[in-house]
């Protein structure tokens, strides 16, 4: 049987910190606008930084519906499932704001985010918790988790911050998502924060 929490407490920290994926969904006001539902990995890339507020590494790609849809009315819902051990699926809906590469904010985050840091980043997704709530996950499959992916931060290492920018313009649906919401502000700013990648 289901329940909801009042706050992410040490057990549902210690759940969200296990699973190496979690997906992620928002979706514009338009009726006939499109849902969107990523996955997110990369271990490090996701951190709860308090009992209703998360946050996560919003990583270059060739698009921005995620960016797009909270800068239209910031409603955002965050799942993880069990894979391994107990079945449990467990989401926070709530209100997402991306966090820019030149706000004061980004430089402040980072350092909870930092083990996952690379050239690549576009912004950092900050959530606040609105409802927290889990369900059985009986239907999820058993699978094992081998390792991470590189091909990401190998294929934007190799870019460098200058055509990780140059990418992001070039992508149609960077600037505005599928339905032609306004997406990533461009030109990317450059990163302000003294950790930045080479």
């Amino acid at each position: 049987m289901g329940k909801t929490y009042a706050r992410l407490d040490d057990r549902l920290r210690t759940f969200i910190d296990a699973q190496p994926v979690f997906f992620v969904a928002t979706a514009p006001l338009a009726a006939d606008g499109s849902v969107n539902l990523s996955p997110k990995g990369r271990s490090g890339s996701l951190a709860v930084l308090d009992e209703t507020t998360l946050a996560y590494l919003d990583f270059g790609g060739s698009h921005a519906e995620t960016i797009a849809h909270l800068r239209e009315n910031g409603r955002i819902t965050l799942m993880w499932c069990a894979f391994a051990g107990p079945p449990t699926v467990l989401r926070v809906h709530g209100r997402g704001e991306p966090v820019y590469r030149d706000d004061p904010r980004f430089a402040t985050l980072m350092p909870a985010l930092a083990g996952a840091d690379a050239v690549g980043v576009r912004a950092i997704i900050l959530v606040t918790a609105e409802r927290i709530s889990d369900s059985c996950g009986f239907a999820v499959p058993l699978m094992e988790y081998r390792e991470d992916r590189s091909m990401h931060a190998d294929f934007f290492g190799r870019k460098g911050e200058e055509g990780f920018a140059d990418y992001c313009a070039s992508k149609e649906f960077n600037r505005s998502s599928i339905d032609g919401l306004p997406g990533v502000p461009l030109p990317l700013p450059p990163r302000t924060d003294a950790g930045a990648p080479a």
